[in-house]
């Protein structure tokens, strides 16, 4: 079993930046693909970004793309979102996630992740 803590949200300017932290609490973090979704208030839970086991191959949402980054680092494992440039319709929980078998056709969907974090929250303000 899988332990996943996300950190780092909290309440920001809308334009302002933040980094989440999700931090696993087994080894084995690095042989899977890791993604981040998020969910706003009566909202469905969606997709915001995803990357392979070795960073080498990253994925984002439309809406978030050239404004949010996804990077891991392996020797501390954890996988991390800079989001920059953040609107108000960020606003949401976010959740880090573990995809135990990676296909690039799974990456955007949630049910594919087996393991999931407590959710932090970001809050967008004007």
């Amino acid at each position: 079993q899988v332990q996943l803590v996300e950190s780092g949200g909290g309440l920001v300017q809308a334009g302002g930046s933040l980094r989440l932290s999700c931090a696993a609490s087994e080894r084995t973090f690095i042989s899977f693909a890791m993604g981040w979704f998020r969910q706003a208030p009566g909202k469905e839970r969606e997709f915001v970004a995803a990357i392979t086991w070795s960073g080498g191959n990253t994925y984002y949402a439309d809406s978030v793309k050239g404004r949010f980054t996804i990077s891991r680092d392996n020797a501390k494992n954890t996988v991390y979102l800079q989001m920059n440039s953040l609107k108000l319709e960020d606003t949401a929980v976010y959740y880090c996630a573990a995809l135990l078998r990676y296909s690039s056709d799974y990456v955007r969907d949630s049910q594919k992740y087996k393991y999931w974090g407590q959710g932090t929250q970001v809050t967008v303000s004007s």
